[in-house]
């Protein structure tokens, strides 16, 4: 499997969006917080390694490219350039790529990862929009009751896709709160890298 440093190399050579690669970065930190939750509950099949959670969200978007690459093809092609490119992605990485977009790709979410990237996905930008209508625009200013208050809030990062954040409940046996707060925490102390 490549490397962090490859995977940031190639999602800045792919994308243009630098916000989307910060997406990319968050989702990648919150599903490293995930991870460690849920081993800490002594779950032992987790459908990956920490590394192939952190690397699947990571790269998950980094063939979102309208225009260029069919909607129902976002989250498989990011694999078959890498494949080509000669870097081992594994079946269960490249699965939860697929299935973070699932409702285009037809590849449904079946282990804890790929889940936890379908919901992670969409709550980094809902705590990234809570962090930019802040006037110091920083993560730290964050804190769990005001993403509750605009999770609630529907008019609120309208684009966000509430009901798929409130499956980690059913799904991965997190309950929303504490799943606001892994991944707010996740993205606090790596706030330098994600620009807030």
């Amino acid at each position: 499997m490549l490397t962090r440093d490859e995977a940031i190399k190639f999602v800045n050579e792919k994308m243009e969006n630098k916000n989307i690669v910060k997406h990319m970065i968050a989702v990648s930190v919150g599903m490293g917080g995930i991870y460690d939750h849920l081993s800490q509950k002594g779950l032992v099949d987790l459908g990956g390694t920490r590394d192939e959670w952190m690397m699947a969200g990571l790269l998950h978007d980094a063939d979102y490219l309208v225009g260029v690459v069919p909607e129902n093809q976002m989250g498989i092609q990011v694999t078959l350039w890498l494949r080509e490119k000669g870097y081992d992605i594994p079946e269960n990485v490249a699965h939860a790529m697929a299935a973070h977009n699932w409702h285009a790709t037809n590849v449904e979410p079946i282990t804890l990862m790929d889940w936890a990237i379908f919901c992670v996905d969409t709550l980094t930008g809902l705590i990234t929009a809570c962090a930019l209508v802040m006037p110091e625009k920083k993560l730290a200013m964050v804190n769990l009751e005001r993403i509750v208050k605009k999770y609630k809030n529907s008019a609120f990062a309208a684009g966000t896709r509430r009901d798929e954040i409130a499956m980690c409940e059913s799904k991965l046996g997190i309950s929303l709160n504490d799943f606001f707060a892994i991944v707010l925490k996740m993205m606090q102390n790596n706030h330098e890298e994600l620009g807030l």
